[in-house]
């Protein structure tokens, strides 16, 4: 694939974007040889792109992007060396604000697209958040891992009776509490908890039965969470905590582990709860091998 293939499939996939996120190029997904190391997103009238690997072309890519967006509807664009460790992005046109947010769906979530990290905001977790929106009417919500809260919100705006969010980061908890007041929604009933999942069950549970449970761990995190060993953990303790017919959202972001891993550990540890379905990818972050990509498994809990 040729940049100039790239600048067709850009072309193509920007014809209907509009303030909503979408990815116009997923490198990472495999499809596109020689290309796994690049992502482009559109970001209302931001162009960002993501390197995850040294390119040699890169001028001649920049060259390419910076064509492409003359006459478009974008005014900036931003650059993430994200194979170089603590370098920071670099706003190559335009400018952008200290106070960005993305749209998805017309729910607003704060990002720091300067920062080489994490931004705040995952985009392939799309259609989890839709399914939560869809059937949180009514529930108590458990969101595990929770991060920026971006569950919650899609589960206040769906009609969820409370919220409870459980991270280790404070940092990041602020920033969920900030996104739902960028949305205008009533905090009361939603709560923030910067516990040790693993080590605050009894907390957790106090505030149970919840009848929507999420769990959307980092496939690793030092000192937090190893999915291979501690998924498990999590997965026995479901029924303590669970109402007559909670729903789970099981994620697992590990290229390394497929469905089965988190089907086996539901039989084995909480078989009241049975296998629904998993939910499809966003589109535009197709896989080569879906077995490796994004897992979004749902089990409904039923009496034995």
């Amino acid at each position: 694939m040729t940049i100039q293939d790239i600048k067709k499939h850009l072309e193509e996939n920007a014809k209907n974007t509009d303030i909503e996120f979408k990815r116009l190029f997923h490198g990472r997904g495999g499809l596109y040889e020689g290309w796994n190391h690049l992502t482009v997103d559109s970001i209302d009238t931001i162009l960002s792109v993501a390197l995850y690997d040294e390119e040699s072309a890169e001028t001649e890519l920049l060259d390419m992007l910076k064509e492409f967006i003359q006459g478009s509807r974008y005014t900036s664009m931003v650059l993430q060396r994200r194979h170089l460790k603590g370098s920071p992005s670099e706003i190559i046109i335009g400018e952008v604000a200290d106070d960005l947010f993305v749209v998805e769906n017309g729910m607003k979530i704060k990002l720091n697209l300067l920062s080489n990290r994490n931004s705040g905001y995952f985009a392939d977790m799309k259609n989890g958040r839709a399914f939560v929106r869809e059937n949180a009417k009514g529930k108590s919500v458990l969101n595990l891992f929770s991060y920026t809260c971006a569950f919650s919100l899609a589960a206040s705006l769906g009609g969820a009776s409370k919220v409870s969010n459980i991270d280790m980061s404070k940092g990041a908890l602020s920033t969920g509490r900030a996104n739902h007041h960028l949305n205008d929604l009533d905090t009361r009933g939603i709560s923030f908890h910067p516990y040790n999942i693993l080590k605050s069950f009894s907390r957790i549970k106090k505030k149970g039965p919840y009848d929507l449970i999420i769990i959307d761990p980092p496939t690793f995190q030092k000192g937090s969470f190893e999915a291979t060993k501690d998924y498990r953990k999590l997965i026995m303790k479901l029924p303590q905590i669970a109402s007559e017919n909670c729903l789970l959202l099981a994620c697992l972001n590990s290229p390394d582990l497929n469905a089965e891993f988190i089907t086996a550990l539901i039989k084995e540890l909480a078989p009241s709860f049975k296998f629904v379905k998993r939910l499809e990818n966003v589109q535009e972050f197709a896989s080569a091998d879906e077995d490796r990509s994004l897992k979004n498994l749902i089990f409904k809990r039923e009496k034995l």
